[in-house]
């Protein structure tokens, strides 16, 4: 745990080192990486938001040997295909995974993309691009739901352009700024913070509405 945390909290210098030692070796790492977090259901832990964010930062910088645009390629590609490669797990194996590994294919994490669904409808592909963990599921979910492919992958591809659209071309605007090259764990951590808030929100409703539901039932 404390290494997968010093991973999180020092993605810009692990990045640095890696390019350094392995050059355009890199873009594989962050393709699997992606791929990964978005097309398998056992890897919702991997990095999304801050690690598109740390691309752009690292990017910035010339002398890095990162270079952004195709970054940006690799990333849209990682984000697609593995959006794609979940639906289709979700689609064929969805209902039997489910009911025979509950351990890896969590029913609390089923249960909130669900939710997200049922208050958003398809626009969830798009809004779980910066959810972790319903990042992860929504694919899976709508592949086992039977969402037609075609209305799957036009928000899917919205979804992961609007994702590295907006996350990357921030890191490398801000990357290079004082603050954010100073205390970029800190940067990190609020990324993190601010991806997960709308998870956050979405369970406070959820327990409100059943402590409404029980009181009601009580009233009754």
């Amino acid at each position: 745990m404390k290494e997968i945390l010093d991973f999180f909290l020092h993605l810009q210098d692990h990045l640095h080192d890696f390019t350094r030692d392995h050059g355009s070796l890199v873009y594989g790492l962050l393709f699997l990486i992606v791929f990964c977090e978005t097309g398998l259901v056992i890897t919702p832990f991997l990095p999304g938001d801050s690690l598109l964010f740390a691309i752009g930062a690292i990017s910035a910088n010339e002398a890095s040997g990162l270079n952004v645009w195709i970054a940006a390629v690799t990333l849209l590609a990682a984000a697609a295909i593995g959006d794609t490669t979940n639906y289709w797990i979700g689609r064929t194996l969805g209902k039997w995974l489910t009911h025979r590994f509950p351990k890896i294919v969590k029913p609390s994490y089923l249960e909130k993309t669900h939710r997200f669904y049922d208050t958003y409808g398809a626009k969830t592909l798009i809004m779980a691009r910066f959810v972790p963990i319903v990042r992860t599921f929504a694919p899976f979910v709508a592949g086992s739901g039977a969402m037609p492919f075609r209305k799957f992958i036009l928000f899917s591809c919205c979804g992961s352009l609007l994702w590295v659209g907006l996350i990357l071309p921030a890191g490398w605007f801000l990357g290079d700024k004082p603050f954010v090259k100073n205390n970029f764990e800190i940067v990190v951590l609020a990324i993190i913070g601010i991806s997960l808030l709308p998870m956050v929100i979405e369970l406070l409703r959820a327990k409100l509405r059943a402590r409404n539901k029980v009181a009601g039932e009580t009233a009754e």
